[in-house]
């Protein structure tokens, strides 16, 4: 079982950072590949970003491609989201997903592929 805690959403200015946080509980974390869904109001739950277990390998949707990076911690159980020259359809629910793997290397970018979820931050971006 694995419990995940976002953090650092907030209100943020077009162009602007936010850094996004997801904690992990368990000492299995590296066992896990992770990723980032994000949900607008009436729409679906689009992937952001994926990184496999080993954190080698990394994968974004064209749409947040060179302004936002994933990385993990191990160490620390925590998976970032580090968005940068955000803009105001970045506005959405975050939320972070862990995905039980025997593979390191591997990436998963469905909502359907992974096993747990966090609560979700709130990111609003204003024009």
């Amino acid at each position: 079982q694995v419990q995940l805690v976002e953090s650092g959403g907030g209100l943020v200015q077009a162009g602007g950072s936010l850094r996004l946080s997801c904690a992990a509980s368990g000492r299995t974390f590296s066992s896990y590949a992770m990723g980032w869904f994000r949900q607008a109001p009436g729409k679906e739950r689009m992937f952001v970003a994926a990184i496999s277990s080993g954190g080698g390998n990394t994968y974004y949707a064209n749409s947040v491609k060179g302004r936002i990076t994933i990385s993990r911690d191990n160490a620390k159980n925590t998976v970032y989201l580090q968005m940068n020259s955000l803009k105001p359809e970045d506005t959405a629910v975050y939320y972070c997903a862990a995905a039980l793997t025997t593979v390191r290397t591997r990436l998963r970018t469905r909502p359907e592929e992974y096993d747990y979820w966090g609560q979700g931050t709130q990111v609003t971006v204003s024009s």
